[in-house]
């Protein structure tokens, strides 16, 4: 197993926390000291202690290793924007620096940092730079999250050939249900199993919020030695 990997989508709202909880859930079961890490979330709640993130909170909970939040996020925005908009509206800067300084920080109290990403693959920072370009700098095996629905073979291949053209590797990829019933579901796997590269790390079912519970079953923990 990698010290670190970086979990990708897709798309936005495609699963990517869902999916990361459930790799998180199972490392727990297998012994694995993994942490998460989701360095910029855009999308807060005031709290008394600060802005949260839901998805960022989630993944403090998941882990294995007890860490402070903002260990977990250091970046984090009020308004649900692409991250560039929300750092521009509140005149801050995101520093890959300041990532790789909480990337660094986390493999010391952790065997394995999974870190959860934002969007999708080519999603901006600032009018230069991606977080796809911070991935590239840390050379971070990928895991994709297909959020299994119309169009995602297109999305999913499209992903997949942007990640390798950066140069990086694709660990595994999970299939992501993300509607009740999906047409052609069978298919579709079926397809991403002979075109994506990486190993199928899981296939997770529609679960509504009151069933994601153990998740950790779901996942195939030897696709990621």
């Amino acid at each position: 197993m990698h010290k670190a990997y970086f979990v990708t989508g897709t798309d936005t709202d495609v699963g990517k926390t869902v999916c990361s909880c459930a790799i998180l859930n199972a490392a727990e079961q297998a012994g694995i000291a993994m942490v998460g890490y989701k360095p910029i979330a855009s999308g807060c709640d005031r709290t008394p202690q600060g802005l949260r993130n839901s998805d960022a909170l989630l993944l403090q909970q998941a882990s294995s290793v007890s860490v402070t939040y903002d260990e977990v996020n250091p970046y984090r925005f009020y308004r649900p924007v692409s991250p560039h908009i929300a750092a521009a509206e509140e005149r801050k800067i995101i520093e890959f620096k300041i990532l790789s300084q909480g990337l660094a920080h986390l493999k010391t109290k952790s065997e394995c940092v999974l870190i959860e990403g934002a969007g999708g693959w080519r999603v901006p920072v600032n009018n230069t730079d991606y977080l796809s370009s911070w991935v590239k700098q840390e050379q971070l095996p990928v895991i994709i999250v297909v959020g299994v629905q119309l169009g995602c073979l297109n999305h999913a291949l499209l992903t997949a050939e942007a990640i390798q053209g950066d140069g990086l590797t694709i660990v595994g990829w999970i299939a992501n249900c993300t509607e009740p019933k999906t047409d052609n579901y069978t298919a579709m796997i079926m397809w991403l199993e002979q075109q994506l590269p990486g190993k199928k790390i899981a296939e997770i079912p529609y679960l509504p919020d009151n069933q994601a519970v153990n998740l950790g079953v779901y996942i195939d923990l030897a696709t990621l030695s």
